[in-house]
């Protein structure tokens, strides 16, 4: 990828090869901007968008796939940006040098078969994902039939009302921003990332704003950007006397999603209840929600859904004693009806 220098003007200016003449005489095209990684990204996008896809394949894997995510650096979050660079070298070692012409379904298919040992079809999924987007986006006419590993079915465990009242009265006592997390998840339906980005400017009433995501970047640190979707950006209605509890001023958890997960792992563990990930509790509210009745159409809205195919397929799990209670009423009317069959009977 050609390198941005700076101008006398404070701008700067990033150059790329276009064409030779008949002349024999280079041409190169020009992309001036105010950030030396705007005008880098310009030159990256034009290449691609204009490139001759029969030299693409040419062009080896690495350096397609560094180039993708040079080119989508303003439009991925940084989250995915990182996953994308780790995936790189993890998954696809002793394939960084191939040309893309050496791409064809079979090895692609060979690929997948070795990578999958060891690694659920998630993961398999996710890593041929980004390939299948880069070859495509440079080697568009590239045909590929690939069988991936059949999907697992997660088998997730939701927490019962009675594990999220011992988690809150123990961090009443012992850990207020886990405490806070808690309530915002388990009751708010909120990510981790978007817990962490709360402060009490988004507090308005008995409304908070999710508006925001504390995710991880490339430069391995902490920064605040959009949420992960747009139906993600949404209010949400809490309890006055959740709203009592929070902070006045600054951000209202002070801890990172990292933080969050050890410090809820240990919890759990002093507290004798099953493991299961912070982010289960958005399964909870869910799970909740849908079991005393509410609408499928609110809970999307609530928990910043885009569609009922998650729901659906994840977070409709029957927590226990919901799934108790109601079996019993089942039973009993199933017992009812029987009895009055018995009676008409006699």
């Amino acid at each position: 990828m050609a390198t941005a220098k700076k101008l006398p003007s404070g701008s700067y200016r990033c150059q790329i090869y276009d064409y030779t003449d008949d002349k024999g005489k280079r041409h190169y095209k020009s992309f001036t901007a105010k950030t030396k990684k705007e005008a880098e990204h310009m030159a990256t996008a034009y290449k691609l968008d204009n490139v001759d896809t029969s030299k693409n394949s040419d062009i080896k894997l690495e350096d397609a796939m560094l180039n993708y995510c040079a080119m989508k650096s303003n439009i991925l979050s940084p989250t995915t940006l990182v996953n994308y660079k780790r995936l790189i070298y993890n998954a696809f070692e002793g394939y960084l040098r191939l040309p893309l012409s050496k791409f064809t379904p079979d090895l692609i298919q060979r690929w997948v078969n070795s990578y999958a040992v060891g690694r659920s079809p998630k993961t398999v999924k996710n890593a041929y994902g980004f390939l299948y987007t880069v070859l495509k986006a440079y080697y568009p006419n590239l045909h590929m039939n690939v069988s991936l590993p059949q999907r697992i079915k997660p088998r997730l465990y939701v927490p019962t009302d009675e594990d999220i009242k011992s988690i809150i009265e123990y961090c009443k006592e012992k850990d207020r921003d886990i405490l806070i997390a808690v309530y915002f998840a388990a009751f708010g339906t909120l990510r981790r990332s978007e817990v962490c980005a709360l402060t009490a400017e988004d507090v308005e009433g008995s409304i908070i704003h999710i508006n925001k995501a504390l995710v991880y970047t490339e430069g391995k640190d902490w920064t605040v950007k959009t949420t992960k979707t747009t139906s993600s950006t949404r209010d949400i209605d809490m309890p006055d006397y959740i709203i009592k509890e929070l902070p006045t001023e600054g951000k209202l958890v002070n801890l990172n999603p990292n933080q969050i997960t050890h410090r809820f792992a240990r919890i759990l563990k002093v507290l004798n209840i099953q493991s299961f990930r912070f982010h289960d509790l958005r399964h909870y509210a869910a799970s909740m929600m849908h079991a005393i009745g509410v609408p499928d159409v609110y809970i999307m809205q609530r928990g910043g859904w885009a569609s009922d195919g998650t729901l659906k397929s994840i977070y409709r799990g029957v927590m226990d004693d919901y799934k108790e209670r109601f079996t019993s009423k089942v039973m009993e009317h199933i017992k009812n009806m029987q009895h009055e069959i018995s009676h008409k009977e006699k």
